[in-house]
């Protein structure tokens, strides 16, 4: 488990694939056609089909799960603004620092944003977790 102070951030990346939207559409039952259906996206503002905000999101909890604060870490909350669509084939990176860390409570504020391979945010927001025990 990475040192818990503020300033200590951690990153994860991911490529989104058609498979993972598929599967995320199934397992969650989001079936939008923006996120499934070819030529209904090409008529949308976006034209072209995006990834589920939620699937995009779900990188974020990967990296709290697994890099900062690392295996047994309990979500508490996490607040999420979606700037920009993520496109099938995107790159993101999700960051997360810490900005805030009770010890005593061992909770963790954390600021979370997530990139695209050209630098733009397409998401930003803050989770509070409780933190393992060391």
């Amino acid at each position: 488990m990475m040192q818990l102070e503020v300033g200590v951030q951690a990153t994860r990346t991911k490529t989104f694939t058609d498979a993972d939207v598929r599967g995320f559409a199934q397992v969650s039952g989001d079936e939008n056609p923006i996120h499934l259906d070819d030529d209904y996206a090409a008529g949308t503002r976006f034209g072209q089909r995006i990834v589920h905000g939620m699937l995009t999101a779900g990188i974020i909890s990967a990296l709290l799960a697994n890099d900062l604060p690392g295996e047994g870490t309990i979500y508490l909350s996490q607040t999420l603004q979606f700037k920009a669509p993520v496109f099938i084939g995107d790159t993101i990176t999700a960051t997360a620092e810490i900005v805030k860390y009770r010890a005593d409570k061992r909770i963790a504020t954390l600021a979370t944003t997530c990139t695209n391979q050209d630098g733009t945010v397409v998401i930003v927001g803050e989770a509070v977790v409780l933190a393992p025990e060391s």
